[in-house]
């Protein structure tokens, strides 16, 4: 039993409440505030002084010495009006790196002139320092358009919050700006800890929360909680956002649902095994990015479903099968496509092996 484990264990046998931890707003400086590199928000950064930074915009500190000083290599240096992207230049991580640069100096240009609405979340942690919960990119912007040496209002957490993935999928879930990625990776990271307290609370003699229980911890309805549900189903859905896919989540459950029906009907499939999940992730990706894949049958072989009674094997063997009135359009179907003649022949086979009689 790990370290969370074990206090949910002690939480659920004392009753405790699971969302009881009180907050005020404070203000707090900057350079007590740390990151924290587990959240899906997080991006690897070195926060440097005001004087330096002021000297790197004056042009009396290089980026060279910078990166030096603060061992800022493939990081990102951010600092009063000043960010700089250290990552390898032109690789994945430098993209990805200046996507959100991008979006930390939009955010801090507005902090410059306008107060936030939405203030970042954290809790204390040793030394009089503070973690930050939620409000990652925030917390950078106020670094950009304040500096790191000032202080700002923080919402501050009395204690660590005993479901902090949960809480931060909370607070994030209903912000309509933040990207599609970080959402769905909030919500497996939140289902994890839930994952983990269902353990503790059947160990402790407890029924498991019940799905609606589950949609109510996380704040959000139960038709929310089955579209999070089904686009985490699939890692190359959030393979897909990850790389700048921008489709709605009502779109994007669409596609999964499509294609996975669609399979399943070709191959005669109630149930995906773990091959076939891999090979409709596949699908769901290249629908998601438009880099659809080129059609090459894994096998040339068609095969049906078992006949089974002698009856059904004499009507295959002495009928012409196309005449015979099984769902099938045998005039529009593509005998170039072999998915779409394999999915004929099932439902022939099924056809044949139904009770019924046969003309």
């Amino acid at each position: 039993m790990n370290k969370m484990e074990k206090i949910f264990v002690s939480v659920v046998n004392n009753q405790d409440p699971l969302h009881s931890e009180s907050f005020e707003y404070q203000s707090v400086f900057l350079s007590k505030v740390r990151p924290d590199p587990t959240n899906g928000r997080f991006l690897p950064c070195v926060l440097i002084s005001d004087e330096d930074a002021k000297l790197f915009i004056e042009k009396r500190l290089s980026k060279r010495q910078l990166v030096d000083k603060y061992e800022a290599e493939d990081r990102v240096i951010i600092g009063k009006n000043c960010i700089v992207n250290c990552m390898k230049y032109g690789s994945y991580e430098w993209s990805k790196a200046q996507k959100n640069i991008d979006t930390i100096v939009e955010l801090g240009d507005n902090i410059a002139v306008c107060e936030m609405i939405q203030v970042p979340t954290i809790y204390p942690i040793e030394n009089g320092d503070f973690q930050i919960l939620t409000g990652h990119r925030r917390f950078f912007a106020l670094v950009y358009a304040k500096g790191y040496d000032s202080f700002e209002q923080f919402k501050v957490y009395d204690r660590k919050p005993l479901l902090t993935k949960v809480k931060q999928f909370q607070e994030n879930a209903s912000r309509e700006e933040l990207p599609q990625y970080g959402k769905l990776q909030a919500f497996q990271n939140a289902l994890s800890e839930i994952s983990a307290l269902n353990k503790a609370r059947k160990s402790a003699g407890h029924k498991a929360l019940t799905i609606k229980e589950v949609a109510a911890n996380l704040g959000i309805s139960m038709g929310a909680y089955d579209n999070y549900n089904v686009l985490t189903r699939y890692p190359s859905v959030l393979r897909a956002y990850e790389e700048g896919c921008s489709l709605s989540f009502r779109k994007a459950k669409k596609i999964v649902t499509s294609v996975e029906s669609e399979y399943k009907q070709t191959h005669g499939r109630k149930a995906l095994n773990a091959l076939d999940k891999q090979t409709v992730s596949e699908s769901i990706y290249a629908r998601m990015t438009g880099k659809h894949q080129i059609r090459t049958p894994v096998t040339n072989i068609y095969k049906l479903e078992p006949i089974r009674s002698a009856s059904a094997l004499k009507t295959l063997l002495t009928n012409d099968v196309t005449q015979i009135d099984c769902g099938v359009n045998w005039q529009e179907l593509d005998w170039e496509d072999h998915a779409s003649i394999s999915s004929a022949l099932i439902q022939l086979s099924q056809y044949l092996n139904q009770d019924q009689p046969q003309h």
